[in-house]
């Protein structure tokens, strides 16, 4: 059975089994969906707030009115994010720029919107 599985992703073990819908891997214990891992070898569309598809070097607005960590002010909405660059960052943060007054920062595409 282990022939036909995928190996894991995490430490390329050829041991892996299935469970339900979930592949898993004795060395490592790490699950994963095997469905997934098709969908995202494709390249995923990353779409803003209102449904506009983003690319590289967008410039976008920030929609709501949102507190950063270890900043000593909020970060607004309506500020405006140039160059933005589409990343698989952690979690559902999917968009790395520069944010005028905060730095560098990654954001999730869903509190922005495509200018």
């Amino acid at each position: 059975m282990s022939d036909t599985l995928p190996p894991c992703p995490e430490c390329s073990s050829e041991y892996t089994y299935a469970m339900d819908a979930l592949l898993v891997c004795p060395e490592c214990a790490h699950e994963w969906n095997a469905e997934a891992e098709h969908t995202e070898t494709a390249e995923a569309v990353i779409k803003d707030a209102v449904g506009n598809v983003l690319q590289d070097g967008d410039t976008v607005s920030i929609t709501k009115t949102m507190k950063v960590k270890g900043a000593q002010s909020a970060l607004k909405a309506g500020t405006k994010v140039r160059g933005i660059r589409l990343v698989q960052g952690s979690g559902d943060h999917d968009i790395a720029a520069k944010v005028d007054g905060f730095g560098q920062m990654e954001l999730k595409s869903s509190i922005v919107k495509k200018i």
